[in-house]
């Protein structure tokens, strides 16, 4: 049984944002030795991060799913999110960290259509799995975007730096939408209506689900039907809105049950739920387990996918 300090010990396992410019590239193994963390340990992510492996198998544990380390793979790592290795040895590779602030898709922060599929189909894509497998063709695109971005990252405060460093990283992931593959129902287009509503969809699902859970609520924000809502959703990932909001509110539910010391009715209240017995009756529902005997197992990580 685990106690409350263990708890906060794993929760309060943060990996900063890289300071500066906000941006920062790091190489495997080396970025393991460094880190402030220990990496084979559940830690939060306070940044976003590309994780691409290029040498070396293992195992990698993002919010209780297992997932396999394979030369080629590219994990991408949102802010929030609870993630682990099975060992630091063996690997070779680069980490690209980015800060919120840089991140940002508000309005004066470069949120073109473009950019918006981008974040919200690579990150914050919590329906899907989340990486994507490369060839070594698309890896020899890559490489040299990579050591661009390492260089301009190192020139602070000089003209133009964050607007290249977004530049950079924008063809970097255009590149790895275009030619890796990713477990979808379908491959997004920009062009399409019912795809943009899902992308805007899912952007507000991931900024609303601690106040809006019903899709009633989201189709009226989004001033769309519900059925075209519904239309949308199923075509582009094949699920129901419902499910994936309901996905949402209990992945945060589960890592606050699993990695705080949070009373039951003080998670339910933070995601929302006046009424502490609903939630315990969504979250049983939706994971098998009652709250207080998922925060007691000895382990919680499903098979990876």
């Amino acid at each position: 049984m685990r106690n409350e300090e263990k708890l906060n010990e794993m929760y309060g396992a943060v990996c900063n944002a890289p300071g500066g410019n906000g941006f920062r590239v790091e190489h495997m193994p080396g970025m393991f030795v460094e880190s402030e963390v220990d990496d084979c340990m559940a830690h939060v992510h306070a940044f976003y991060e590309i994780l691409w492996f290029q040498e070396g198998t293992g195992r990698h544990t993002v919010d209780f799913v297992e997932y396999e380390v394979k030369p080629g793979t590219v994990f991408f790592l949102s802010p929030g999110q609870i993630h682990h290795f099975d060992r630091k040895e063996g690997y070779k590779g680069v980490a690209i960290k980015m800060c919120t602030d840089l991140m940002r898709d508000g309005a004066g922060e470069g949120s073109g259509v473009g950019k918006l599929f981008l974040k919200y189909n690579a990150f914050h894509a919590y329906d899907s799995t989340p990486y994507y497998k490369i060839d070594a063709q698309t890896a020899a695109m890559l490489q040299p975007l990579v050591d661009e971005m390492e260089a301009e990252a190192s020139r602070h405060g000089e003209f133009g730096n964050i607007d290249i460093l977004k530049s950079l990283l924008c063809i970097f992931m255009a590149r790895i939408e275009r030619y890796g593959q990713h477990e979808t129902v379908e491959r997004l287009d920009t062009l399409r209506p019912s795809h943009l509503l899902f992308i805007q969809f899912r952007r507000m699902v991931e900024k609303e689900y601690t106040r809006l859970h019903t899709v009633q609520e989201y189709a009226d924000k989004l001033n769309v039907a519900i059925r075209t809502l519904h239309k949308s959703v199923n075509e582009c990932s094949g699920r129901t809105p419902l499910s994936l909001i309901n996905d949402r509110i209990i992945l945060e539910a589960k890592r606050m049950v699993r990695y705080t010391n949070m009373m039951i009715k003080e998670i339910a209240a933070e995601l929302g739920y006046d009424d502490a017995s609903y939630f315990v009756k969504l979250f049983k529902r939706q994971t098998g387990h009652l709250p207080s005997d998922f925060r007691e197992m000895d382990s919680v990580t499903t098979p990876s996918r």
